[in-house]
Order: C-alpha cells, then sequence, then structure tokens
C-alpha cells in the first residue's frame, strides 16, 4: 500500500470521453489498472433534473477523470481501455499541480458497513464500537468498497461469514476481499493477482489487520500449483473471467463456491453460459448496472 503524500507534483489525470453505456465498464478498468480515484462528468452540458428516487442516472455523454501515480505504461493502459470499450478508444493524460491530496482522500472514503457486521475503516477513523473491522487506505491497488463489484462481494461475505473454510481470491487487488474472509473466520485464505503491485499491497494490508502468512498467503497465479479452495472470489471484468474458466473451476472443490463479479448486467448471461458445465448457478446479486453471481461447483 503506497501512501498518499502531503503534496505530489507527479499526479497524473487521464481521462476518457465515452458514451453513457461504456462509462462503468471504463470506470471499471482504470481502477483495476490502479487509479486513486476515478470520477464520472458531463460531458455534454447535459443537467439532470430530479432524476426518479432511487436511480444514479449517467449523461449521454460521459467524461471519466482518473488520478494515477505512477501513471500505468501506455500500452497497458490502451489495452484496458480497448477491452472496456470492445473497440478503439480516445483518451488523454494531463500532469495535476501540487495539492493536499491527504486532505482530499480522507473527504472522500471514511468507514463504510457491508451488511450487518462488515466494516471497512481507514486509518485516521476511529473504528466502530461493533462489528468486525477491516483497516484499509486507499493506494495504487483496486479495491476499497467503494465501487459497486466490491461492495457485493463484501456484502455477500457478511452474509455469509467462511468460518472454518478455505478461500481463494482471485485477482486480490488491495486484497479487500481475501482479508475480509479472514477476519470473518476463514480457516486459511490465498490471494493472488498478476499484478505485482496488488500482491505487495495485499501482504502489506493483511498485516495491518493482524494476518500471518500462515492465515492469508500471497503469491502469483503460477505459484497456487494444484491449490483448491472451499470458496474462490473473482471481482475482475467480463473478458477475463471468461478466459480464466478453467483455471477458477480447477481451484473450486468439489462442492465449493465460486463468487463471479466484476459484470454489468448484460454480460451476466454469457458468463453462466460458460461455466454451468461444472457449475451450477444460485443467487444473483444487483447493484445498480453491476452483477454478482454464486455458484456450487458440480
Amino acid at each position: 500500500m503506497v501512501e498518499p503524500e502531503t503534496t505530489c507534483a507527479a499526479l497524473q489525470q487521464v481521462t476518457v470521453e465515452v458514451d453513457r453505456g461504456g462509462a462503468q465498464a471504463v470506470e471499471t478498468a482504470l481502477e483495476a489498472l490502479g487509479a486513486l480515484a476515478v470520477s464520472l462528468r458531463d460531458a455534454g452540458d447535459e443537467p439532470l433534473l430530479e432524476p426518479p428516487p432511487g436511480t444514479h442516472p449517467l449523461w449521454g455523454r460521459v467524461r471519466v477523470e482518473a488520478l494515477f501515480q505512477p501513471l500505468p505504461p501506455t500500452d497497458r493502459l490502451e489495452a484496458a481501455l480497448r477491452a472496456a470499450l470492445g473497440g478503439p478508444v480516445r483518451w488523454a493524460v494531463a500532469p495535476l499541480g501540487e495539492r493536499d491530496w491527504v486532505r482530499e482522500t480522507q473527504a472522500r472514503f471514511g468507514a463504510r458497513r457491508f451488511g450487518r457486521e462488515l466494516w471497512v475503516c481507514p486509518s485516521w477513523e476511529p473504528p466502530p464500537a461493533r462489528g468486525t473491522v477491516l483497516r484499509l487506505d486507499p493506494g495504487v491497488a483496486f479495491g476499497t468498497g467503494t465501487h459497486p463489484t466490491t461492495a457485493l462481494c463484501l456484502e455477500w461475505l457478511d452474509a455469509h461469514p467462511p468460518r472454518r473454510r478455505t478461500v481463494l481470491d482471485y485477482g486480490c487487488g488491495s486484497g479487500i476481499l481475501g482479508i475480509a474472509a479472514a477476519l470473518l473466520g476463514a480457516h486459511r485464505v490465498w490471494a493472488t493477482d498478476i499484478e505485482p503491485q496488488a500482491l505487495e499491497a495485499t501482504a502489506r494490508n493483511a498485516l495491518r489487520n493482524g494476518l500471518e502468512a500462515e492465515r492469508l498467503q500471497v503469491d502469483p497465479p503460477q505459484r497456487l500449483g494444484a491449490t483448491r479452495a472451499d470458496l474462490v472470489m473473482a471481482n475482475i471484468l467480463h473478458g477475463p473471467l471468461l478466459a480464466l474458466r478453467p483455471r477458477l473451476a480447477a481451484h473450486t472443490a468439489p462442492g465449493g463456491t465460486l463468487l463471479l463479479s466484476g459484470l454489468l448486467r448484460g454480460q451476466a448471461d454469457s458468463l453462466r453460459a460458460a461455466y454451468e458445465r461444472d457449475f451450477a448457478f444460485l443467487e444473483t446479486r444487483t447493484k445498480g448496472d453491476w452483477v454478482l453471481l454464486e455458484a456450487r461447483r458440480r
């Protein structure tokens, strides 16, 4: 976990202008690349007046702004954005001037509860008097609970504490899901990611929450070997989840549970079709346009 500095002249802002339908996919892709913050703004001078209660509408044209430090390689940015939108995309990057990022970060990120008992709390706030508290500050790896897909997974874990079970957090990012599983009683957790920064962030966050390597082991995917877990969680994106089907099936113990998230509503059916040979699908949870699928290994 990289702690935010008081001032940061090297902070870079990536801007992508898209139609409403692509905004959330671009937001997810930028967060997965390690964006410190992502904002959605009106790109077409289109005010939203009195939206219906409970809705979260977007403008017809949306400007997605993401803050990075450091900036990912341009080829990775380009590939991630093309994958999110399914084709060519125009984007720009510009440095930002010095600002008090600590104060701005703290204003954006406070303690949040997921379900009945699980809290994600930054270091600058006192913990709640009751509940299971996961200490996490925003950093360079994806996963603070603010994105709907992460929130869906945390709420599921709160409702189904994995007590005495083994858990695999595949695509761990900040480690938030694996750490939550361990704090909620998992016997052992493996956390894996293809990004070295994510592995480093997960290891540091685990220690911050009092979890030694015996409880939460952090490894790149190639070191998992024949590991099988009672619960496998993969909060990634639709394309990688399709490609990872054989691997995720192999890592899920017979009768075990698989959670798939990072999906938009329109992507859920194709993912079910790809996995149904090995899994029986159970519950589907939604938050806005985002979906969490729960399945049982046959």
